[in-house]
């Protein structure tokens, strides 16, 4: 994917926070990595979603978290982002939210459990809650990639949502469905106790979303 392809496929994930519940006001970023060219973009610091254009998108060299191009300061959560490019070498696109319902998990240090077929279907395991971490240049970095499972999503206590996948597009698709899975399972939860799906029925249906749902062809 060259830059300019990568500019509007980042814009477009960055606009669709707010469209999709996941933000309000200005929180929140996405980001993409094209790894060829070891450069990324990211959501300026304190723009608006309404007013963001792709080429407002700040540029970032990968190596060295330098500013490439672009006249408007990066999100604060730049380090985060910089740290999960340099250690997961499968993610191409990070999604950041605050949204209400996987926030209220993270408010009470809980992993969002595989009680949903859904939820194996998306991410093949708990949603894992990292503890708390201080917002300096290292802390929450070193917190997702110590805490992460299986799940291309963790909650951070006390504060929010870290969604990853291989383009910015996957990573919307994870910050969307943690929110949507973690409405359901706050639900379920006034009503009783959560019912965890065993490993071999997760695994099952796992393997079923991943390599054949939709127009995939069977292995």
């Amino acid at each position: 994917m060259n830059l300019t392809k990568l500019r509007e496929e980042v814009c477009y994930a960055n606009k669709m926070l707010p469209q999709t519940g996941l933000v309000t006001m200005h929180s929140g970023n996405a980001s993409g990595l094209d790894r060829e060219s070891g450069s990324l973009v990211i959501k300026p610091s304190g723009i608006d979603y309404d007013t963001l254009k792709p080429e407002m998108l700040v540029e970032v060299d990968l190596e060295s978290g330098e500013v490439v191009s672009g006249d408007l300061r990066p999100s604060v959560d730049l380090p985060h982002h910089l740290a999960l490019y340099r250690n997961m070498p499968e993610v191409n696109g990070i999604i950041h939210t605050h949204s209400n319902y996987a926030s209220s998990f993270a408010a009470v240090h809980s992993s969002i459990p595989l009680c949903l077929t859904a939820i194996a279907d998306e991410f093949g395991g708990e949603i894992p809650c990292a503890p708390f971490a201080d917002c300096d240049d290292h802390s929450i970095g070193n917190a997702i990639l110590k805490h992460r499972g299986k799940a291309p999503a963790i909650l951070l206590a006390n504060h929010g949502v870290f969604a990853w996948g291989p383009s910015p597009k996957a990573a919307l698709k994870a910050a969307v469905m943690t929110e949507d899975v973690a409405k359901t399972v706050f639900l379920a939860k006034q009503l009783g106790e959560v019912k965890i799906l065993s490993f071999e029925a997760a695994a099952k249906y796992h393997d079923r979303y991943q390599n054949r749902y939709g127009q995939k062809k069977a292995a």
